[in-house]
């Protein structure tokens, strides 16, 4: 980096620095910096030669969280080991479940303290204020494993637990283990990807990482270093001392607050601490311990003692702002603790959980220190020996005048200043260079960091930092692209394909689920049953029927099997085995389900003869207007876009529906073609159900098209009825281009002098008149419809080329996490997380769902915040009431606002960062999942709690709940039920409100399977007839419990075994359970796979079924088998007798009168022998007849 570094060596105040940090303990403040020289002058420092050894390790303490990533992303440019620290929230550590993101990167960052490598740590005045765990006490419990040594596998399971990692049947997140049989999964926190360890009795056969999504290998390894997955750690003998002080105390807490007569704070602490330590001894569930450290470990450490003194370097940002920030901690801690002791809520010795500002200032007289700030300010928190002032200054914005850059640069270059154009893309850097030499300034590329500059040279590196900077002393200056072209793009992060077909739909199929069986219909799924039948076992899926009908199906016939799903999740009427009842239900939906496709089709044909305006291609202004969008588009945004602009151009009449979660960028393609549509002069209406969706799109809209000659009205009940008539006079003499407003833009004094483009924001939330009147408004115009609910992936297949469609999948721009806490209901909690919430001026939701009290549930709360502006709303309000409290809490006049589920899906307010929802535990996922995506929509962390109320008879059902809602919190399985969910409530919206009842009757996916196949008929587009053939020979086939014990697993790869089409599928399934579940695979697990392929051969074959045992095969042809039969004697003959051809079939039933062969063979009366010989007879069979029959 000497091309950065060299030119400080001529500045003296540089030199002064060096000097001073050089000393033992050194204080030194450089006064005058400006953001991103700070982090130039910190990197120039610990490169210095006589301080690179002092500066192995780097400090740099900010004062928020925001900042902490900020320098992070930016000092990587610096130095890639860069990680942070982020504090603790020490405020609700009871929670019983958060998520593990934070841990994750603490864990990240105590890992490269123990690997001892240099290493920079950006982290806040709080972190360094809570006490941690010894750092020896950490590295002492890294577990390493080795290939060839060997390893207790119950004593490796029982330390994996005390390092914190949680043991589950399969490894689905971070911070999990997983044992089955002699393998043992482990996924590190700090690592990408898994390990999967096997094992031969007790020594290590193998090592190898694993992908997460198959759950199959990826690399082999020779020794890996498992890290703990919580930063405190208890052995028994710590645990039960721990144990043995929280419970003496609260002895003599609960005594004397009997005495002071508080018996209830008395009552709640010896209960809750009763319950802390029950589920810490008997669960090992260590969740709600982290506030009681100073018990478990008398010694702690601070986070600045995990440094050692000789070799590290600390950076203080803007000191006066960390002693503000160390005493709003300290403040808000104690408040809490105070008020929450009186109640009896923690232990007194909880008090000391946070060392005081002036303590933790006062350990920094141990080490090197420097302090950067803008302005010195005589503070007594940081006391400097040495204080310098550095003369450096911001570079000016360019806002993207590339003209005025060129005449600075010509200024620069006659002082001879030394230039560098940092540019966050080599491609771009390299044109950067051409562009300025064009202009006459002789510039170059360099990717050499050690390149010295001479005098009036200018050259563009690759690298990314946040703003430019000048030392004007020494003439040189650091140009970022960001002064030059705005701040980046944000780009969006893009997100990992979700399949609509639920990947493990049978992972997630639970005993007592409905399932759907294609020619049985609606029964109860009741698990897996090994059944055996004359001395032959298989595995049966056993579904319950009604009127006590059992109906037991092979794994092979999961094909014909579905997992029950409708949208209001109402229990469906069980169906009887042998009745016409299924028959007819399926008939009658079948019939709908031709009408809805035969619709569709002609309606599409209709627009299609149809011409309609043909828009010009995008103008200049078009693709500036574009250009000022402040993000990143997404692809699937861009393709939306493109293919909404194809149809504008062309003389077809656009029919378009956009379809994405909130947030995902929906309005912005609207906006772009709304722009287009004003470009040729014609209007355009915005349709949407709600005011206060009027008010937000309206508010977006002027926003947007402010630079531009475009003139946004509004229609709805906000607006005066003078302003609704000036707006309408408007609309009628074209003075107006765009307007936005509910229903009230359908109405018949409402007219338009050339409309050109209507959209419809969630068009299923119109009521029927107001759906025909928009019919009649589109029937010559462009239309572009939105919709916030995601459609299934099977429908929009199904629905390509009769319905326009562009579906938004990937998520918008990274947003920070949102923080989600399952928590215990607790008054205090709540008062504190909504005046936090308020102290940083932001707003808070409050879901509670019951009508009847909601008022008085905002009443208590209001006298529990007597501060807060709170109000309350829901469902039966009237519509005028509903949105003046909407409009208020939009526009800041609420803080806090209680109201039912009904909290607008398509609201979208980016100052409301804390949720809080009460009773959780009654609430399905997918409405947790979309209530949760109500906060978190801007750039600061969101929190999110989620509350319920303990019961006793309800804890293991609520266990369950709130063990799926953790899953849920991590994005981990709990997030495709919920889009699955969601889904479904998707394909009701598009298909019509008429539809949803056959969606009920038979099943989502069944109803999907019969849309795609009607949609094919109605194109005329062939529809392959399926095959389904029965196999039945006798084989043990079965996967034994002593291979894969979980029935989930069991399931997934009946599944896969079900679907096996080829030879390689065999094989690629064999690798599969080698790989996962140990390298022996069983017998009757191998024939299992051998009889799958022979019923997928056969089925290929047009052979309608495959008998064989007890010496014999017959195999059933179908009456319109493809089978050449003059090669019949030929393949007879190859047999010698021992086949025979029958070509009126003597069968019964459905095979009556079909064609078969039988085959006979030796048999040796011994069991496993037989076996064999009947699976390679039969294949022997297959092959032959293939050869010579077809």
């Amino acid at each position: 980096m000497r091309t950065l570094t060299e030119p400080l060596q001529e500045a003296q105040e540089y030199k002064t620095l060096v000097e001073a940090l050089a000393k033992p303990k050194a204080k030194a403040l450089a006064d005058g910096c400006v953001p991103s020289q700070k982090l130039h002058l910190m990197d120039a420092l610990s490169r210095e030669n006589a301080l690179s050894s002092f500066a192995r390790f780097r400090l740099i303490v900010t004062s928020s969280d925001k900042k902490v990533r900020e320098i992070r992303d930016e000092y990587l440019f610096y130095d890639r080991n860069t990680v942070i620290f982020p504090a603790k929230d020490l405020i609700f550590y009871q929670a019983d479940l958060r998520g593990r993101e934070l841990e994750k990167e603490r864990i990240r960052c105590l890992r490269r303290l123990v690997e001892g490598r240099p290493t920079t740590v950006v982290t806040t005045f709080a972190a360094l204020m809570t006490p941690q765990v010894p750092l020896s006490a950490w590295k002492s419990n890294v577990l390493q494993l080795e290939k060839r040594q060997t390893y207790s596998l119950e004593e490796l399971s029982r330390k994996l637990v005390r390092m914190g990692y949680e043991k589950n049947f399969q490894v689905d997140a971070p911070g999990q283990f997983a044992v089955r049989g002699d393998i043992v999964d482990v996924f590190d926190l700090t690592e990408e990807n898994p390990y999967r360890i096997e094992f031969f009795d007790e020594e290590v056969d193998s090592i190898r990482s694993f992908d997460l999504e198959t759950q199959r290998s990826i690399e082999p390894m020779e020794l890996v270093k498992i890290y703990p997955a919580t930063e405190l750690i208890l052995s028994d003998a710590r645990l039960s001392d721990g144990i043995d002080r929280i419970r003496e105390e609260e002895k003599k807490t609960e005594e004397a607050l009997r005495s002071q007569g508080h018996m209830e704070a008395a009552h709640r602490l010896s209960e809750g601490i009763g319950e802390l330590c029950e589920a810490a001894l008997e669960y090992r569930d260590f969740g709600g311990l982290e506030g009681y450290i100073h018990y478990f470990y008398p010694q702690t450490d601070s986070f600045l003692e995990m440094f050692p003194e000789e070799h590290s370097m600390i950076f203080l940002d803007e000191p006066v702002h960390l002693r503000e920030e160390g005493e709003a901690v300290e403040l808000e801690f104690r408040e809490s603790m105070i008020s929450r002791s009186e109640k009896g809520y923690v232990l007194p010795g909880q008090m000391q959980l946070v060392c005081s500002a002036a303590l933790t200032a006062s350990r920094m007289n141990d080490y090197r220190c420097l302090g950067l700030t803008a302005l010195a300010t005589g503070d007594s928190f940081f006391l400097p020996e040495c204080i310098v002032s550095v003369h450096a200054r911001s570079v000016p914005a360019y806002n993207k005048s590339f003209d005025t850059l060129v005449s600075d640069l010509k200024k620069y270059k006659l002082q001879k200043y030394r230039i560098v154009i940092i540019s966050a893309s080599r491609t771009r850097a390299k044109r950067l260079a051409g562009d300025l030499t064009e202009r006459g300034l002789t510039s170059f590329y360099s990717e050499n960091p050690d390149r010295i500059l001479g005098d009036g040279e200018i050259m563009t590196y690759y690298g990314n930092i946040a703003h430019g900077f000048e030392y004007p002393q020494i003439r040189f200056i650091v140009i970022a692209e960001t002064d030059i072209f705005g701040p980046a793009r944000k780009t969006k992060k893009v997100k990992r394909h979700y399949d609509g077909e639920s990947i493990r739909d049978f992972a997630e199929l639970k005993v007592g689920d409905y399932v759907v069986h294609e020619d049985h219909g609606i029964g109860v799924y009741r698990g897996v049953e090994k059944i055996e039948v004359d001395g032959i076992a298989k595995d049966y899926i056993k579904i319950e029927y009604g009127g006590g009908g059992t109906l037991y199906i092979l794994p092979g016939e999961l094909k014909s099997l579905q997992k029950y799903a409708s949208q209001d999740a109402a229990k469906p009427k069980l169906n009887k085995l042998g009745t016409q009842e299924w028959t007819s239900t399926r008939n009658k939906v079948k019939g709908a389900v031709e009408e809805v496709a035969q619709d569709l089709v002609e309606l599409y044909a209709k627009r299609q003869t149809m011409k309609g305006h043909r828009f010009s291609p995008d103008t200049v202004w078009q693709r500036e207007f574009e250009e000022m969008f402040p993000y990143e588009e997404t692809q699937d945004q861009l393709n939306a876009i493109e293919d909404t602009k194809h149809d504008m151009e062309s003389d077809k009449i656009m029919d378009r529906l956009i379809c994405g979660d909130v947030g995902y960028g929906k309005t912005e393609i609207a906006i772009r073609a709304a722009f287009k549509a004003v470009q040729d002069g014609l209007q355009v209406a915005v349709l949407v159900p709600t005011t206060i969706l009027a008010q937000q799109h309206f508010n977006t809209f002027t926003e947007r098209m402010k630079e531009y000659p475009v003139c946004v009205e509004m229609m709805s009940r906000f607006r005066t009825a003078a302003e609704q008539k000036k707006t309408k006079e408007g609309l009628e003499s074209g003075r107006v281009d765009i307007v936005i407003g509910t229903h009230r833009i359908l109405s018949k004094d409402v007219k338009f002098k050339r409309l050109g483009l209507l959209v419809v924001d969630e068009e299923q939330r119109f009521g029927v008149t107001h759906k025909e009147k928009i019919k009649k408004l589109r029937e010559n115009v462009d239309v572009l419809t939105l919709s916030a609910t995601p459609i299934p992936r099977t429908l929009h297949m199904s629905l390509i080329g009769i319905r326009d469609m562009s579906v938004l999948e990937e998520a918008p721009q990274d947003r920070v996490s949102i923080q989600t806490y399952v928590m215990e209901y607790n008054e205090e909690m709540v008062r504190e997380a909504i005046l936090r919430e308020l102290s940083r001026g932001g707003q808070v939701y409050y879901v509670y769902n019951r009508v009847n009290d909601i008022a008085e549930v905002a009443g208590r709360l209001q006298q529990q915040v007597p501060e807060a502006r709170i109000s309350f709303a829901h469902g039966q309000m009237n519509e005028s009431e509903l949105e003046k409290i909407m409009y208020d809490f939009i526009s800041g006049g609420i803080d806090v606002l209680v109201s039912t589920t009904i909290i607008e899906t398509g609201l979208d307010i980016s100052n409301v960062n804390t949720i809080i929802i009460h009773d959780s535990d009654r609430m399905g996922l997918s409405q947790l999942y979309q209530l949760r995506g109500r906060v978190g929509r801007s750039n600061r962390t969101a929190y999110a709690f989620l509350m319920y109320k303990k019961d006793k008879m309800l804890k293991e059902v609520a266990e369950k709940r709130l063990a799926a809602i953790r899953e849920f919190t991590d994005l981990g399985s709990g997030f495709r039920i919920a889009m699955r969910d969601l889904e479904i409530r998707g394909a009701g919206s598009v298909l019509g409100r008429a539809q949803h009842g056959h969606m009920t009757a038979v099943g989502y996916d069944l109803y999907c399977k019969m849309l795609d196949t009607a949609v094919k008929h109605a194109k005329g587009l062939p529809v392959p007839k399926e095959k389904n053939t029965f196999v039945n020979l006798s084989a043990d086939a079965f996967i034994p419990d002593s291979y894969i014990m979980n029935e989930a697993q069991k399931l997934d790869i009946y599944k896969k075994i079900a679907a096996v089409a080829s030879l390689e599928d065999c094989d690629d399934i064999r690798d599969e359970l080698r790989d996962r579940f140990g390298e022996k695979i069983p017998a009757s697990a191998e024939n299992l796979l051998r009889i799958a392929l022979i019923r997928s051969i056969a089925g290929k074959l047009d052979m309608a079924e495959i008998v064989g045992g007890d010496g014999s095969i017959r195999v059933t042809m179908n009456k319109d088998a493809a089978v050449q039969v003059a090669g019949i004697p030929r393949f007879l003959a190859k047999y010698q007798g021992r086949l025979q051809f029958s070509p009126k079939g003597q069968a019964k039933g459905e095979l009556k009168g079909q064609p078969y062969f039988t085959l006979r063979y030796a048999q040796t009366g011994v069991t496993t022998r037989d076996e064999e010989e009947l699976l390679a007879q039969t294949e022997g069979f297959l092959v032959n007849f293939s050869e010579i029959l077809r």
